[in-house]
């Protein structure tokens, strides 16, 4: 392991300056310039060599880092980690939490997790496997082939009445794409509208991580945009526009995660005017969506370039993967081909289930048993934390709790785990170069007993109470 002095030269790279920095790094690995082991000069040192921030040359270093050219050590320093870049993703979409020894056969136990929403039992699986039942004992035998462009005709125009409580604009099932889930529906309007070698997306400076695995698959890089308490705000947008030259946007717009924010309907039409303004393609998230709401979605107010991702996961079911995508008015049938280049089509058991429960009206009764669930569980939140700074929405499934002086986020967050709570810091949301807030995101697990709910918020509260001494404030 040797130390480098390694200066590049950057004149032969054009575009902003972190790229340039970074591409550079990847020339040098590729030469042998920067052999593997050597440690490349701390952040400030290289920054002042450069006569730039030290957060352009930390945001290089991190995209070097995410491709695997680079692996840095706390305390020891960034190294070249290796000669060819690290291929797929390097982290999982959701942690598991495994107590040390713990082998993944043996029962759950631990602390209790209130890092991301899950569903309440209220029949579910029964329903499921009444229709699977229905199905054995069918008629139906046209497994054999593969899904067609077709055949899933009947369940596009299903969902579209279940989208019926929601204001999208006038659509038909032309205008849908069934997808895996929300996250295979992002990553598939990504593979729509992406193009070049290294494109960028725009998305909120606080935002779901899905997003910026999905553009680090689609090798294209996230460049935060501010938000304030309304959202994403349109001036920033603007601005993000001009310098990054970036063609797609990404975007939450009734239930901003994780700080819960609305964006009103003003809010929504600047955003649209500045989409339109830079030829934007718009990714509008409605996963975690409150469903009756009178406000019109992106889609709605600019469909010729909404691509609006939902899913039943977080309202229904998330075992059975299914989502879908509202395209941009005309383009239902190129989104349908992306999906079938990507993966055939969702699997025929799957859309005759989700047809089944959809068409028979239980999807909606499960719907509304699993937000009773969620509204008790959000009373008890308030009932507990409610003398804090919380952020929330009736229906939603998870609270943005914005800490009490003499509270740093990441402590909070280890101190709540020594007590046996899992909660997101707010650092695990926020893009490179964004301003993280001290606050933490707090779900409303359904699948815990109203007992062990309870019983972890009363472990926050008091140790929101009692803030450790020896932080600077």
């Amino acid at each position: 392991m040797t130390d480098t002095s390694w200066l590049p030269d950057l004149g032969s790279f054009d575009g902003p300056k972190y790229l340039a920095l970074s591409r550079s790094l990847r020339e040098a690995v590729r030469t042998g310039d920067l052999p593997e082991g050597a440690r490349l000069p701390p952040v400030r040192d290289l920054a002042w060599r450069l006569g730039m921030t030290p957060g352009t040359v930390a945001r290089a270093y991190q995209i070097a880092t995410q491709e695997g050219l680079l692996e840095a050590s706390v305390g020891r320093g960034t190294f070249v980690a290796s000669s060819r870049p690290r291929f797929g993703p390097s982290q999982p979409l959701m942690a598991e939490y495994r107590p040390v020894g713990r082998s993944a056969a043996e029962p759950a136990s631990g602390p209790v997790d209130l890092r991301t929403p899950q569903l309440p039992d209220v029949g579910q699986g029964g329903a499921i496997q009444s229709v699977l039942a229905q199905l054995a004992t069918g008629a139906c035998t046209d497994y054999l082939g593969y899904p067609g462009l077709r055949r899933d005709g009947p369940l596009r125009a299903a969902f579209v009445d279940w989208l019926s409580d929601r204001v999208l604009g006038p659509i038909t099932a032309e205008d849908i794409v069934l997808t895996q889930g929300g996250q295979n529906g992002i990553n598939l309007a990504l593979q729509c509208c992406l193009k070049g070698a290294r494109p960028q997306v725009l998305c909120e400076e606080l935002a779901y991580p899905g997003f910026r695995h999905a553009a680090r698959l689609n090798r294209a890089e996230i460049v935060p945009v501010e938000i304030d308490g309304a959202g994403m705000t349109a001036e920033a947008l603007d601005t993000a526009c001009r310098r990054s030259g970036a063609r797609i946007v990404c975007v939450t717009t009734d239930a901003q995660n994780p700080t819960t924010v609305r964006m009103p309907p003003e809010r929504r039409a600047a955003i649209a005017d500045v989409a339109r303004r830079h030829d934007l393609q718009i990714i509008e998230d409605d996963c975690y969506s409150v469903h009756a709401t009178a406000d019109p979605a992106l889609r709605a107010i600019a469909p010729e370039r909404t691509w609006h991702v939902t899913s039943i996961s977080k309202s229904l079911v998330a075992g059975l993967r299914f989502g879908a995508i509202v395209c941009p008015t005309g383009l239902g049938e190129a989104g349908r081909l992306a999906m079938q280049h990507s993966c055939f089509g969702l699997a025929r058991p799957v859309t005759d289930i989700v047809h089944a429960l959809l068409a028979s009206g239980e999807a909606a009764r499960l719907r509304d048993r699993v937000q009773e669930v969620f509204a008790r569980r959000l009373e008890m939140t308030l009932n507990i934390l409610g003398a804090f700074d919380l952020s929330w929405q009736k229906g939603l499934a998870f609270v943005w709790l914005r800490l009490p002086q003499g509270w740093r986020a990441s402590t909070f967050a280890r101190e709540a785990e020594a007590q046996g709570v899992l909660v997101r810091s707010a650092d695990e949301f926020a893009l490179i170069e964004s301003h993280t807030p001290n606050a933490v995101r707090i779900a409303l697990n359904g699948a815990l007993s109203e007992a062990e709910f309870n019983r972890a918020m009363g472990a926050m509260a008091r140790l929101l109470r009692n803030p450790p001494g020896d932080l600077p404030v």
